[in-house]
């Protein structure tokens, strides 16, 4: 696919970050664009920025509410998409959305384990199982599943458990790599790809709070966590009140956001410019890049303090 003017395309968490700029990217292409997201402001928002510049005549921006973790919701932004762009086919899918949390089997609970677990893997299962049908119709067609660094190395740093996330990834990693033959021999026309972005500057930190405890803001469980964690990193934090922790934790996601070495912008650029050039293995930034070489090269110290100490010296992660 060397060009999307004309295209219908569908987008996961339109709503911020990688979403929301594949959707302005694509639509400044003359692409129609489907999204959907669990907040209808953030949706609006992204459509307004679509909207700046006057678009060509004709084209189809529609937003839809959905949890990806929810079959039926699914099901319901698939029918709205069919009346509301008129059509019985899609061109391209990009299953982006995605939260942390539930990093720990045993100091997080089964629910906030499986809420990330549900979205970050179910969301992309159920993305390909509910719109496999309208990619099929369409002459030509690509599947975008986002996975992470973390679907190849399962950590974020010393101190830190990270399991449901990672889990997730993983998942999506291979069920991408394995959707390559069985879309060679079932469906030629349609392509996929995998992403695996490093540190993107995107929402995800307080975005992922506000989806699981419904405000940007640390439960008492979480409190706990991060006072421990803090405590494994040296840092005296007898005197630290659970305001202090909160404070540390809003600009623990600012500088996530702000200080990220990829926009999200950027990364949606490499995404587009992969899907263009037909590549089933997009690596997005720099540190990914990186890491991918370092984790092949000695997958057997990927764990270790040695190497993760050398990656934030060579890449300035600021996570973890």
């Amino acid at each position: 696919m060397k060009d999307f003017a004309g295209k219908i395309a569908v987008i996961t968490g339109g709503g911020t970050g990688m979403g929301r700029e594949l959707a302005r990217q694509l639509v400044a292409e003359g692409c129609n664009v489907a999204m959907c997201d669990v907040s209808a402001e953030a949706m609006a928002e992204t459509k307004r920025l679509c909207e700046v510049e006057k678009l060509p005549q004709g084209l189809r921006i529609t937003t839809h509410v959905a949890d990806v973790s929810i079959e039926d919701h699914y099901k319901r932004f698939r029918d709205e998409l069919i009346e509301q762009q008129a059509t019985d086919k899609i061109h391209l899918l990009f299953n982006n959305a995605g939260i942390g949390g539930g990093g720990s089997l045993f100091t997080n609970t089964r629910e906030q384990w499986e809420r990330t677990f549900n979205i970050c893997w179910g969301g992309v299962y159920l993305g390909v199982r509910t719109f496999l049908p309208l990619l099929v119709k369409a002459d030509e067609a690509h599947i975008v599943n986002t996975s992470s660094v973390n679907g190849f190395w399962a950590s974020v740093g010393l101190g830190v458990s990270h399991t449901a996330y990672s889990a997730a990834k993983f998942a999506v990693k291979g069920f991408t790599e394995a959707m390559i033959n069985d879309l060679r021999l079932n469906a030629p026309h349609v392509k996929c790809s995998v992403v695996m972005p490093g540190h993107i500057g995107t929402s995800i930190v307080s975005n992922s709070r506000k989806v699981q405890n419904g405000a940007d803001q640390l439960n008492p469980d979480e409190l706990k966590q991060v006072r421990q964690r803090l405590q494994g990193q040296g840092i005296d934090v007898a005197k630290m009140s659970d305001a202090d922790i909160q404070q540390l934790a809003l600009d623990r996601a600012r500088i996530f956001h702000d200080e990220a070495p990829t926009t999200a912008a950027a990364a949606a650029k490499i995404i587009l410019d992969g899907v263009k050039a037909d590549r089933w293995r997009i690596l997005v930034g720099d540190d990914a890049h990186l890491l991918d070489e370092r984790v092949r090269k000695t997958p057997e110290q990927a764990y270790t303090p040695e190497f993760y100490q050398d990656l934030v010296a060579a890449t300035g992660w600021k996570v973890g």
